[in-house]
């Protein structure tokens, strides 16, 4: 029986876990809820839940379990000579065991009977299926798919039977508890702040798991490269070294990316904060219902365009606009037409970065400034400060912790920006202040590192982890900064 089907099956039970529990309470009252110590449907959640929960429990450690074993299994049934290679093709001949075992679920017993034990007309049969091989199978790989096809099937049929059994025991043992004096309710709030607490744990333990997957990497990484090379290094050349030498030869320095990121992400702000703040506080204080209606979606549709398109943007319009007109800039001053901006800059990929982020800026600010109470703006305007001076000298400031936290979280948005970057600003990792010269930063070098043909155990590959965990690092210091930021003025304005 498959998960699917196990999971509706429990779904049913929960209901009529319910309804029995619910109909038994109001039975065991006489009909008068008010005899109980908790409403008649707590009862019914109790025995849902009794019925239910261990059940998933069991079903969630049996599907993690059983595949473990089963492969285990399995492969330690190989023959000595493929145990004796190494894990990378131990793995390889894994992938064909796995992808006969699905192909022999498809075939039906008169084509596996037709086939035989012919390699070359087994490999054709499954690709008339739909199920491609890399190549003829090996006798012990066929052998090996019909045992994982048995061993999965036995762990399904038993897996069934026992998740449905638990359910039956939590069910019947949940039912015999309700009385008078059992108190349901507290039983079914204990269960659903138990799930609360599970979910608002979920986003902890991801970052915890992504922190320590990155750190693990970094750390081989480490081991390979000196970490002051790379945290102090001003080339950035990860190359493969020559013939014979050593592989961390190459140069990994993160100053020029670094630098680069701040810088593009420096001009991206520069752009978003003034034109998103002020539209913010026109939209929130002069503007008038009916233009807000209207003009506030039309600016947040920035946000929903894909940032490839942004990307595109720069590379074929905004790049292009700022080449040409630095060429007639520079031909009339100095009668000399070449182009001192080029069509891939710091400058094309923090202006449309900065397009890019004005939405985030504007929307954020503008829910923070109209929260500001009411109250205060009258009070100023009461005291016969003008609307300007009331917005300057009232609003923003009780409004700029909020404010703070939005220009965060758009600085961090245009930290890990990797697309627009691309196609406007290019891959060449260099140290220079020019704006108008080609640049790169850390994320796009994460994505170039990660891609290709190049060995995961390289130092070419695992220096993309050490970028991971140093980026996380600077965004993790301006939460703090701003955490600090937010708390002092919002001491000074409550």
């Amino acid at each position: 029986m498959s998960t699917p089907l196990i999971l509706l099956i429990l779904a049913i039970i929960a209901v009529v876990c319910y309804v029995v529990g619910t109909r038994h309470a109001l039975a065991i009252a006489g009909g008068l809820s008010s005899k109980l110590h908790s409403r008649p449907g707590y009862y019914g959640s109790f025995v849902a839940i009794c019925a239910v929960l261990p059940a998933a429990i069991v079903l969630a450690a049996w599907l993690i379990a059983s595949p473990l074993y089963i492969n285990s299994t399995i492969r330690g049934g190989f023959p000595e000579d493929v145990k004796a290679k190494s894990e990378a093709e131990q793995g390889l001949a894994f992938g064909m065991v796995n992808s006969l075992a699905r192909g022999m679920d498809i075939l039906t017993l008169d084509e596996i009977d037709k086939v035989g034990a012919n390699p070359a007309e087994l490999r054709s049969a499954l690709g008339a299926k739909g199920v491609a091989l890399a190549g003829d199978p090996e006798p012990y790989m066929v052998e090996s798919a019909g045992d994982l096809n048995a061993m999965n099937k036995i762990s399904n049929r038993v897996m069934t039977a026992v998740v449905l059994i638990v359910a039956l025991i939590g069910a019947g043992l949940s039912y015999t508890r309700i009385s008078h004096r059992f108190r349901a309710r507290n039983r079914v709030e204990r269960v659903i702040l138990g799930a609360l607490v599970v979910a608002s744990s979920i986003a902890i333990i991801t970052t915890i798991g992504i922190v320590m997957s990155m750190l693990t990497e970094a750390g081989h990484f480490f081991g390979r490269v000196p970490a002051w090379e790379f945290f102090f290094g001003t080339v950035w050349d990860p190359r493969f070294a020559a013939a014979g030498a050593a592989a961390s030869e190459g140069q990994f320095g993160l100053i020029p990316l670094l630098l680069g990121t701040l810088y593009i992400g420096f001009v991206a702000m520069l752009v978003a904060v003034p034109v998103g703040l002020f539209s913010a506080i026109y939209m929130s204080e002069y503007a008038s219902p009916k233009l807000r209606s209207v003009a506030k979606p039309l600016l947040e549709v920035l946000a929903g365009i894909p940032t490839i398109v942004y990307g595109f943007f720069a590379l074929t319009t905004v790049g292009p606009f700022l080449r040409d007109l630095s060429s007639s800039i520079n031909g009339i001053a100095t009668g000399d037409f070449a182009n001192f901006i080029q069509a891939q800059s710091v400058l094309t990929a923090g202006f449309v970065m900065g397009i890019m982020l004005i939405p985030y800026v504007s929307s954020l600010s503008d829910d923070i400034i109209t929260a500001v109470p009411r109250a205060l703006r009258d009070g100023s305007l009461g005291l016969g400060a003008t609307k300007s001076e009331t917005i300057k000298k009232v609003v923003m400031p009780a409004a700029l912790p909020g404010v703070v936290g939005a220009l965060l979280m758009t600085a961090s948005r245009a930290i890990g920006e990797t697309m627009i970057v691309v196609l406007a600003a290019g891959v060449a990792a260099r140290m220079q202040l020019n704006p108008f010269e080609p640049m790169t930063t850390v994320t796009v070098k994460i994505v170039s590192q990660l891609t290709g043909d190049l060995e995961f155990t390289s130092p070419q590959t695992l220096v993309a982890f050490a970028l991971g965990i140093t980026l996380f690092v600077i965004t993790l210091c301006l939460n703090i900064y701003a955490l600090f930021i937010v708390r002092k003025y919002r001491e000074q304005y409550e």
